[in-house]
């Protein structure tokens, strides 16, 4: 049976005999999904690519981070030099207090000289001396200077320096400091001199 469309479409083509329309021929310098040279999508984009606003944001942020800096560094610099004029300060308040506290002990050494000048009594030089030791001691002590028991004790590398050994003169002496030669101090909990001892073998 013949096809009826044929005799009323007697001219339709094929579709492998369509004309081509010139509207829908694919230029052969563009590809689909492709633009040319120079095109761009981006708004925010010259030819060239860069983000203009954006380098301008960025430029912006990093002004104000050397702002910070700067201004972060000026402040250090002030109080490293505050804190170290304080640091001084302290130090001569310190001595001050000390100093103070030590003119009445150097008092009494000038009086006690001037009472023993014309004696020839060794029991007078004796006790004032012992007097003006005492108040030395105390003095020192308010400012939280302690000696250190070191006599009859453990050697501690830590607190002690032993000069010398010498034979125990007892058994429960072995190993233990039976002589001080000079005096071990404390200012408040630090070792500020180590007592310098003789130890028993």
């Amino acid at each position: 049976m013949k096809n009826p469309f044929r005799r009323i479409f007697p001219t339709m083509a094929n579709e492998q005999n369509l004309p081509e329309d010139d509207n829908l021929t694919a230029d052969s310098t563009h590809v689909a999904g492709e633009m040319a040279d120079g095109e761009t999508t981006d708004p925010d984009q010259t030819a060239t690519g860069a983000p203009q606003p954006e380098a301008s944001r960025t430029e912006a942020e990093l002004a104000e981070i050397k702002d910070k800096y700067l201004r972060l560094a000026a402040e250090f610099e002030n109080y490293k030099r505050r804190t170290s004029k304080e640091r001084i300060d302290l130090f001569k308040t310190a001595n001050q207090e000390l100093m103070v506290a030590l003119l009445p002990v150097l008092d009494d050494f000038e009086r006690a000289r001037n009472a023993t000048a014309a004696t020839d009594d060794a029991n007078a030089v004796r006790d004032a001396i012992e007097i003006i030791q005492s108040k030395l001691n105390k003095t020192l002590q308010q400012k939280g200077l302690t000696l250190m028991e070191a006599q009859g004790g453990p050697f501690d590398a830590e607190l002690h320096e032993a000069i010398t050994q010498i034979p125990a003169p007892s058994d429960d002496l072995k190993g233990k400091i039976v002589d001080v030669v000079e005096q071990g101090y404390y200012l408040g909990d630090k070792v500020i001199r180590h007592a310098k001892v003789v130890l028993g073998q």
